[in-house]
């Protein structure tokens, strides 16, 4: 996730998995031209279906907009299958943290990261996961420090912005 705007009066963070999407878009585009090409539509088909379906079910885009005049948090999900947003008063957000898993496989014990909104007050208290996915880079704990720098870090500073 990156900040793709960062002033005084808005944070907007983008997460668009472009790895991950163009990955089997090559493999659609690929298959698709040995399909067309082959006397014979087998198993080209089958790898066209697949690449198509990875790339419907993993290409996800996330939008988180800290806005601090309008006192809201706006998260936008995007998919192929369509999206969705939630919108949470900013004047709830207490801080964001960063969740682990541990995940073990062939003797060897990864670590892996996701961050979380905590709302500690209004109708939807409690912690909200900014990504559904978790990983194993540093992203999720800048993502945390770029949101909690955001806060409010004073009372004359909270009533400003109506915290």
């Amino acid at each position: 996730m990156k900040a793709t705007r960062n002033t005084p009066e808005r944070l907007i963070l983008d997460d668009t998995p472009w790895f991950i999407g163009i990955a089997p878009a090559r493999l659609i585009l690929a298959f698709a031209g040995a399909s067309l090409d082959a006397a014979s539509t087998g198993g080209e088909t089958l790898w066209f279906g697949l690449g198509f379906a990875a790339f419907c079910l993993f290409v996800r885009s996330v939008r988180v907009t800290l806005d601090r005049p309008g006192g809201s948090i706006v998260i936008r999900r995007q998919s192929v299958f369509g999206s969705s947003q939630v919108e949470h008063l900013l004047a709830d957000l207490s801080r964001a943290e960063v969740e682990s898993a541990t995940s073990r496989s062939e003797g060897r014990t990864r670590t892996l990261f996701s961050p979380v909104l905590v709302l500690d007050g209004g109708l939807s208290a409690g912690r909200h996961p900014v990504v559904e996915a978790y990983t194993n880079g540093g992203g999720p704990h800048r993502l945390a420090e770029a949101i909690n720098a955001r806060l409010p870090a004073s009372a004359a500073e909270a009533q400003t912005y109506g915290r």
